[in-house]
C-alpha cells in the first residue's frame, strides 16, 4: 500500500470498495511511524489502543452495511496541545510531562463521532511558541525533505507526519502562522479557519484571541472534508460560531469560484524574499491566470506593524494563560520546595523552556502598571487598523494571494540564537490571525538544493467565514496540475 499517494477521498473510496480494511490501513501507518519517527521525531506518543478499537468499529459497521461518516477510519494525528481523554497532553513542555488529559477536546469529540482513527500526538514548539519546533522539550522535529532542516512550527510534528506518510491528515493550531508556515516548509496543505469557526475547548491555550485549530492534509479537497467535520458552535467555547446557519453560511458553486477576483498586496512582495519563493508564487499566479482568475494589486498599509503588534498582544495573553501552571495544578515537577514562593520559582524554572520564559516575561511587562497603555492598549488599536485594512480591501477583491514564508525551510540551529530572525518567519502569516480571517497554504513546487528538494508554497486569505473561497481556488489549482 503506497501511503504517500493516499488521500482522504481515495481512502474512503477504497474502504467502501473493500480494497482494504480500516485496521489494515491503521497498522500500515503504525509501521510507517515505527520506520521513520526515530529519524524525524514527529510523534511524541501513540494512541494505538484507541486507534485499533476505532478501526475495528468501522470495519464492523462496514461489514454490516451501515452508512459511514465522511472521516470514518481516516488515520489522523493530533498536535500534542489538544486533549484526548486518558492520554498524555504535554504541549511539548516539561511542565506537563506527566499530565494525562481528563476529558476530550471538542475537536476530538467530533473526530470520535466521525469514527476517525487517532494515531497519536505530535511534536510542537513548547506551548506552541516558536516557528521551527526547535523549542520542544522533547527534541526537534526534522523536515522529511531534508533532515538537516526544520519542519517549521509550532505545528511541525503534524506537518512532518502528513508529509512523511505517517498520517493521512492531522490537526494543528495556528496563532501567528503555526499551521500555514510548517505546511509550506513541508509541502502539504495547511489551513487556518476564521477565528471562532472551530471550538478551542480542550486546546491548551497560548493566546486566546489568536489561537485557532485547523487541518493539515495532502489536498485542498481533504482540508475541506476535515474542516467541515470539526467546525461549529460549542457550548464550552463562547467564541465559537455556528457557521452552517445564516448569516454565516456560505457555500458557492464551483463555477462561481472562477469569478472571484484575487488581490496581490504590494506590501507582501518585499526585499529579502527568497528567489525561489518569489518564483514559486509567480508560478502560482500564472497558473491561476490560465484558469481564468483575474487579479488586482491592492494595499494593506498597516501590514508593516503586524509583527510588532503581534509580539505585544500574544505574549500578554501567554503570560495570563500560563499563570495557571504553578506546580500545584495539572502537574508537580518539583517536590523539595519548603515555601510557596520557592515552589513557584523552582517549578517554573524547571518546567518552562527559554522561549516560553522570554514570552511570559515580555507579556507580564507590557501588562504591568505604567506600560499597559504605552504598549498593550496601543497594540490593540493597531490590530483594529490591520483588520480594517482587510475589510477595505475585501470590498475590492474576494481573496488575497501572498507568499507564506520569506524563505524555504532553514537549517536546524540556524536561527535559534537570533529570536528576531526566527520571528520574521511568520511575517506573512501573522496579519490573518490579527484580523481573524481564514487563510490556507498550498504547495506550488519543489526546487533542488544540495542533494535534496525543498517545497515552496503560496497563501490565500479570504473574507470572514469564506473558507469555501480559498478551498475552492485550491481545489481548482490542484486539478490543473
Amino acid at each position: 500500500m503506497d501511503l504517500s499517494k493516499l488521500t482522504i477521498a481515495a481512502f474512503q473510496e477504497g474502504l467502501r470498495a473493500k480494497d482494504f480494511s480500516a485496521r489494515e490501513v491503521a497498522d500500515a501507518y503504525f509501521a510507517a511511524i515505527d520506520a521513520q519517527n526515530g529519524a524525524l521525531n514527529a510523534y511524541l506518543s501513540l494512541t494505538k489502543d484507541l486507534a485499533r478499537a476505532t478501526a475495528a468499529e468501522v470495519d464492523a459497521a462496514l461489514a454490516e452495511g451501515k452508512e459511514l461518516p465522511p472521516l470514518a477510519g481516516v488515520p489522523l494525528a493530533l498536535k500534542d496541545n489538544m486533549l484526548v481523554k486518558g492520554y498524555p497532553a504535554t504541549a511539548s513542555s516539561k511542565m506537563l510531562e506527566h499530565y494525562t488529559a481528563a476529558y476530550d477536546a471538542t475537536v476530538v469529540e467530533k473526530l470520535k463521532f466521525e469514527r476517525a482513527v487517532v494515531l497519536g500526538k505530535t511534536n510542537l514548539d513548547e506551548f506552541a511558541m516558536g516557528s521551527s519546533t526547535e523549542n520542544s522539550a522533547f527534541g526537534v522535529t526534522k523536515n522529511p525533505h531534508d533532515t538537516a532542516r526544520v519542519a517549521g512550527g509550532s505545528s511541525g510534528g503534524s506537518a512532518a507526519a502528513v508529509a512523511a506518510g505517517m498520517a493521512l491528515a492531522a490537526l494543528g493550531s495556528d496563532t501567528g502562522g503555526s499551521i500555514r508556515q510548517p505546511a509550506a516548509l513541508c509541502g502539504v496543505v495547511g489551513m487556518k479557519p476564521t477565528y471562532g469557526t472551530v471550538s478551542r475547548f480542550g486546546l491548551i491555550a497560548m493566546a486566546s484571541s489568536l489561537d485557532q485549530i485547523g487541518p493539515f492534509t495532502k489536498t485542498a479537497e481533504d482540508a475541506k472534508l476535515l474542516f467541515r467535520a470539526i467546525r461549529g458552535k460549542d457550548v464550552h467555547d463562547a467564541t465559537s460560531i455556528d457557521v452552517v446557519k445564516k448569516p454565516f453560511h456560505y457555500e458557492p458553486k464551483k463555477e462561481d469560484i472562477k469569478k472571484l477576483v484575487i488581490g496581490i498586496p504590494k506590501e507582501y512582495f518585499i526585499e529579502g524574499l527568497h528567489p525561489e519563493v518569489a518564483k514559486g508564487v509567480e508560478e502560482a499566479i500564472t497558473r491561476l491566470r490560465k484558469l481564468g482568475f483575474s487579479f488586482k494589486e491592492v494595499s494593506l498599509p498597516h501590514t508593516k506593524y503586524a509583527l510588532s503588534t503581534y509580539y505585544i498582544i500574544m505574549p500578554a495573553e501567554v503570560s495570563t494563560n500560563l499563570a495557571r501552571l504553578d506546580g500545584i495544578r495539572y502537574a508537580r515537577n518539583v517536590r523539595d520546595a519548603k515555601k510557596l514562593q520557592e515552589l513557584y520559582v523552582k517549578n517554573k524554572a524547571y518546567g518552562f523552556g527559554k522561549e516560553t520564559r522570554r514570552r511570559v516575561l515580555l507579556g507580564t511587562f507590557v501588562l504591568s502598571s505604567g506600560y499597559y497603555d504605552a504598549y498593550y492598549a496601543k497594540a490593540q488599536k493597531v490590530r483594529r487598523l490591520i483588520k480594517e485594512d482587510f475589510d477595505t480591501t475585501f470590498k475590492e477583491v474576494d481573496v488575497i494571494l501572498s507568499p507564506v514564508t520569506p524563505t524555504p525551510a532553514f537549517t536546524i540551529g540556524e536561527k535559534t540564537n537570533d529570536p528576531l530572525s526566527m520571528y520574521l518567519s511568520d511575517i506573512f502569516t501573522i496579519p490573518a490571525n490579527m484580523a481573524g480571517i481564514p487563510a490556507i497554504s498550498i504547495p506550488v513546487k519543489k526546487y533542488t538544493v544540495g542533494s535534496g528538494e525543498l517545497p515552496v508554497a503560496f497563501q490565500l486569505m479570504g473574507k470572514h467565514f469564506h473558507e469555501e473561497d480559498i478551498l475552492g481556488i485550491g481545489e481548482l489549482y490542484e486539478a490543473r496540475q
